[in-house]
């Protein structure tokens, strides 16, 4: 299932069900360093796969067409695939980025204040690294040095 996929009502990332907190549950436990373990695995090896299919897309479809309009048009596809796949590489050091939080016992608290991130963010976007308070404050600062 691919990432961010809807499965029965609920956002599926990586074709991961969200995780349902127990009572009094002790935040950042090991059932939930697993589950986002899981969740970033999956998506990291879904990323590498679409990497993969890029590469033999472009190997396969490289043609040297003597049409320059026919050139242009296929290197214009393949500038759009490359600037792609460049996103999810960028996208695929930020997983294992927070992969390496969660071996260092570190994943799941802000890096600005300290404080909890939170289960509900972390479905949503699991290499989050600030809490919204912090992500927000952040965003209004940079619009404010953009313009």
């Amino acid at each position: 299932m691919p990432i961010g996929t809807k499965k029965l009502g609920v956002l599926a990332i990586a074709g991961v069900e969200p995780y349902q907190e127990k009572p009094g549950e002790e935040y950042m436990n090991a059932d939930q360093l697993g589950h986002f373990r899981t969740i970033l695995d999956a998506w990291r090896n879904q990323l590498r796969e679409e990497v993969d299919r890029t590469l033999n897309h472009m190997q396969d479809e490289a043609a040297n067409f003597p049409d320059p309009v026919d050139r242009a048009a296929q290197e214009e596809e393949f500038s759009l695939e490359l600037r792609a796949r460049d996103r999810e590489r960028k996208l695929i050091k930020k997983i294992e980025k927070t992969l390496q939080k969660i071996e260092e016992d570190d994943f799941g608290f802000c890096d600005s204040c300290g404080i909890e991130i939170g289960i509900r963010r972390l479905e949503a976007r699991p290499t989050a690294d600030q809490c919204i308070d912090c992500k927000t404050l952040a965003e209004i600062k940079e619009k404010q040095m953009a313009g």
